[in-house]
């Protein structure tokens, strides 16, 4: 029985205690805005973004994402911004976060009003006051530094 026991711990170790890939998403209009998104969970902005969902590789969770929480379609993503996994950067979960700057188009409409209460374009020298949520304060601070960051 303790055999068994250790081999279970062991599975839910690998299972639970290794970071979750996620993605958040740089959305730029056509018209050079940047959409951002209003979390229902702690009322800040956000970048959108979420969790890889099993079977899926890095762009097609950004499309999935990008369509659930903005209703607008990936065009192409520009460029890779950088890669975060601090084990504090999202309160939830100890999870890495693949950042790109994506063009995108069509019109902008919550579709999981479970997670987001708003969505607005924003000028990129008006962005809210005030922090965003998650790292994402620094992850747009990298971006308009032009930096492809590691952190």
């Amino acid at each position: 029985m303790s055999r068994l026991w250790q081999i279970g711990q062991t599975i839910l170790g690998i299972i639970f205690r290794h970071p979750i890939p996620g993605t958040s998403i740089i959305p730029i209009l056509p018209d050079g805005q940047i959409v951002l998104v209003r979390r229902r969970d702690n009322g800040k902005w956000s970048l959108p973004g979420g969790m890889v969902d099993w079977g899926e590789d890095i762009p097609t969770a950004v499309r999935r994402e990008l369509a659930e929480e903005t209703g607008l379609e990936l065009v192409k993503i520009r460029r890779l911004v950088g890669v975060y996994s601090a084990p504090d950067r999202d309160p939830r979960v100890h999870s890495i976060c693949v950042l790109v700057e994506a063009e995108v188009k069509g019109e902008m409409k919550i579709r999981d009003s479970l997670e987001v209460i708003d969505i607005k374009a924003f000028p990129p020298t008006s962005l809210p006051p005030g922090e965003l949520s998650h790292d994402h304060t620094q992850q747009l601070q990298d971006y308009f530094a032009g930096l492809t960051t590691v952190a």
